[in-house]
């Protein structure tokens, strides 16, 4: 098997992890793409030993970890706007964050993880606490959620109390999160990606943000299909079945960009 076809199945995860840990499409992939650039000149940083997954994050976090701030200025995202993450890469790389997505996002054992940022599991385990002192501390919000199957629905509602914020409403429809939006503005949005009735959840997660700028996070049972680098793409992407832990970290990555702004944004005292 050549290098390619071991790195590539696991290219989408990647793109998922890196718009996550950047806070934008734009970011994310241009590190990847840094990535790949990387591992043409240079095939001896690959691996051989081990599984090709763990591989790629290991080689990954090597590139992230070199290249800093030195990561070419990303393009605008699609509404023309610099993300805070393109501004502020410095503050991106928090190692409790990397643990955090690395476990709950993505999967990765406590030691897998470990040995990816190349840290010692004792280490990692406090960058852990630290991640999940950092999602209590995150100011209450406002959440939406579109999601048409009810069970799921409550779930989500379940684990987004837990971590005190509030729901403002579910919808199962685009023209129900049409109505609920205009009668509550939230903070973030929580989008199913297809909904039983042949509406998109896309096409309603558009309709809000054309009036709010707000994160958004989606969610989908086929999450590759969104994760091509081809065009305009979610930065934060939960796959179905997901686990609490992902829905918590993707929740907070949102929030920790978007809180992170208005604090860059907010005129001095």
């Amino acid at each position: 098997m050549s290098l390619a076809e071991e790195i590539g199945p696991h290219l989408p995860s990647l793109r998922r992890y890196a718009r996550a840990l950047s806070g934008s499409q734009a970011s994310g992939d241009t590190y990847v793409r840094v990535m790949l650039e990387t591992l043409v000149t240079n095939p001896n940083q690959w691996e051989q030993a081990g599984n090709a997954r763990f591989s790629s994050f290991k080689l990954f976090h090597a590139v992230w970890n070199a290249v800093g701030q030195d990561v070419p200025t990303a393009a605008p995202d699609h509404s023309g706007r610099f993300t805070i993450a393109d501004e502020r890469l410095s503050s991106l790389a928090a190692p409790s964050r990397q643990a955090l997505l690395l476990t709950a996002m993505e999967g990765f054992s406590d030691a897998e993880a470990a040995k990816i940022m190349g840290r010692s599991e004792a280490d990692f385990r406090a960058l852990i606490k630290d991640a999940d002192d950092a999602i209590k501390a995150l100011t209450r919000s406002d959440v939406m959620i579109i999601e048409d199957e009810a069970i799921i629905a409550l779930d989500i509602q379940g684990l987004v109390e837990e971590l005190g914020h509030n729901v403002t409403g579910v919808a199962a429809t685009r023209t129900e999160a049409q109505k609920l939006v205009a009668q509550k503005k939230p903070d973030i949005l929580l989008a199913d990606i297809q909904l039983a009735d042949g509406s998109s959840g896309i096409d309603a997660a558009s309709d809000i943000l054309a009036e709010l700028d707000i994160p958004v996070v989606f969610i989908t049972a086929f999450p590759e299909r969104l994760l091509t680098g081809r065009q305009v793409e979610p930065t934060f992407l939960i796959t179905k079945p997901f686990q609490p832990a992902a829905v918590r970290a993707a929740i907070s990555q949102a929030l920790f960009f978007k809180q992170t702004a208005r604090r860059l944004t907010a005129p001095a005292a």
